[in-house]
């Protein structure tokens, strides 16, 4: 018989890690993890979330479509995970406060670009969330994720069709002899986008924005 050998240990792959940590900071602010499918159809990925058919997003060079079906309609690889929002609005009634990780798949790929990439949003729905809230919330996450208890958090105007308004958010850095250091300093790095949740979004959803408001 062969002596017996030691196993090697084995070790999170370096996308779990993040994902597992960012999962950790919002499950503390008390979001839950939702998940939903990689093939979606029209309505979830591009119509329920205010993208309308012109939008240059539906076009084939971002988006990947699969054959199209008896009816004339195709189905695609989502492009974002937003389409979870769209499913979780449906299924159940606010208040609402999920985390999505997932893979997303763009037709879009060079040197900073992979055909299929991982995103994590997050999406509060209740009667009383206010954009001061989601700052508060991102601002939090931000100086627990990069261990950085005074880093600065800026938001800039920006605009999705999914939020009304919406915001880039950058965390300061220091690009110094080459090297990215978190924190304080005379450079900013951009990291997420973020906004409240479009009035027609909700209205798709079957969630009255005259009641219900959120950001994701």
């Amino acid at each position: 018989t062969l002596p017996a050998r030691p196993e090697a240990e084995g070790k999170l792959h370096p996308i779990s890690q993040p994902i597992d940590e960012i999962v950790a900071i919002f499950g503390a602010m008390g979001f839950r993890v939702a998940e939903g499918p990689d093939i979606e159809d029209d309505f979830h990925n591009f119509t329920a979330l205010n993208i309308p058919p012109e939008h240059p997003a539906r076009q084939m060079m971002d988006t990947f479509y699969l054959p199209e079906r008896k009816d004339g309609s195709r189905l695609v690889l989502r492009t974002h995970t937003s389409p979870v929002q769209v499913r979780t609005m449906l299924s159940q009634k606010p208040p609402i406060r999920i985390i999505v990780p997932g893979r997303t798949f763009r037709s879009d790929h060079d040197m900073t670009h992979t055909p299929m990439f991982h995103q994590v949003e997050g999406l509060v729905i209740d009667k009383t969330t206010h954009m001061g809230h989601l700052k508060g919330c991102l601002i939090d996450f931000c100086r627990t994720f990069f261990e950085v208890p005074d880093v600065p958090v800026r938001f800039r105007p920006s605009f999705f069709p999914f939020v009304e308004p919406g915001a880039e958010v950058d965390i300061g850095c220091s690009r110094k002899d080459g090297e990215l250091k978190i924190g304080a300093g005379e450079d900013w790095l951009e990291i997420l986008g973020c906004g409240m949740v479009h009035p027609k979004v909700l209205r798709y959803c079957n969630i009255d924005p005259a009641e219900y408001q959120g950001f994701a």
